[in-house]
């Protein structure tokens, strides 16, 4: 799933195509040689777009034959605080919820405890933390883009409260995070190179294989921070304008870290999925010539909607590998 990531998941991907906003949801695929020319592995990428207005879409990459080799990108714009919890609160739930919905749909107890057990070996079987993570059951990515805005956008006290807020909810859904930027080729080639492993090592991943590579936790740096490497004690407390989290009515440490980052960065309210009345029901709008461009465009996202269907559905009679960004 991706929030205002067009500007990064081509180059991530080493897509070289001009930077294009995503509508809706857009199929791609990448191939990686294994060895020889006749063993290539292949990706299916879905991309999502428009925030967290297009959720239902969800439904069609994440599906009881991709969900045992899915791998989920959720792209934040660093240069956004002001719409950032929101976005990452609606996304992470509804992600949560359509992966519980497949997995009861499967009613398969050994393909849950075999997403269990993967989720474990990721941060650590031994992790001090393990007990008070709520592991997300496939692997997640999440990757902060436009840092070299961010760098330069914000002081060091905003800098640390937007670290350590992403720190706390990657850290706490068993995630791997890393900052970048379509302008930084550093940072590109790093994310690239975690996409890769995640994704080609999705069933095989372990804590063990990437606990030696780059661990970058200051927040006047890039944060790269791999599955399992960060931890509550690392992370430290809620940063409050007051100071004092005793006067914080919270009942859990997700609505702490909530206050803490809303006091800093009060969320717009348009970042918010908001169910509203069709007015197109209403008889006092009845319109003609509108009414009949609008039941054109229904139409029209219907037969995409399908197409998108055929698409997952034939992606997911080949072998391979299903990443959703």
């Amino acid at each position: 799933m991706t929030c205002d990531g067009a500007d990064v998941f081509p180059a991530l991907c080493s897509r070289d195509e001009q930077t294009k906003r995503t509508i809706a949801l857009e199929y791609s695929y990448s191939r990686l040689n294994r060895g020889s020319k006749l063993s290539r592995d292949v990706i299916h990428m879905w991309e999502l777009g428009g925030g967290t207005s297009l959720l239902k879409l969800l439904e069609i990459p994440i599906n009881p034959s991709t969900i045992l080799s899915l791998v989920i990108v959720l792209v934040v714009d660093l240069s956004q605080p002001e719409i950032m919890w929101v976005t990452l609160e609606t996304l992470l739930q509804s992600l949560r919820s359509r992966v519980d919905l497949v997995l009861k749909e499967i009613g398969d107890v050994s393909l849950i405890n075999t997403l269990q057990e993967r989720a474990i070996a990721r941060v650590g079987g031994e992790h001090r933390d393990r007990d008070m993570l709520n592991l997300f059951p496939t692997p997640l990515v999440i990757i902060g883009s436009k840092y070299d805005v961010f760098q330069d956008k914000f002081d060091s006290e905003k800098r640390k409260v937007i670290c350590r807020t992403l720190r706390f909810i990657a850290h706490t859904n068993g995630a791997a995070l890393h900052f970048c930027s379509t302008k930084i080729d550093g940072l590109m080639q790093r994310s690239r190179a975690l996409l890769g492993t995640t994704a080609f090592s999705s069933a095989t991943l372990k804590r063990e294989e990437t606990k030696d590579k780059k661990f970058l936790v200051d927040h006047n740096k890039p944060l790269i921070i791999p599955f399992g490497m960060d931890s509550l004690e690392f992370i430290g407390t809620p940063l409050l304008p007051g100071g004092d989290t005793s006067q914080v009515s919270a009942r859990t440490p997700l609505e702490l870290w909530k206050h803490s980052y809303t006091s800093y960065f009060p969320q717009e309210k348009s970042a918010a999925p908001v169910k509203q009345a069709d007015p197109t029901s209403d008889a006092t709008y009845d319109e003609t010539v509108i009414d009949a461009m609008r039941r054109q465009r229904e139409e029209e996202l219907e037969r995409y909607r399908k197409l998108a269907e055929k698409r997952a559905e034939d992606a997911g009679k080949q072998s391979g590998l299903h990443m959703l960004s």
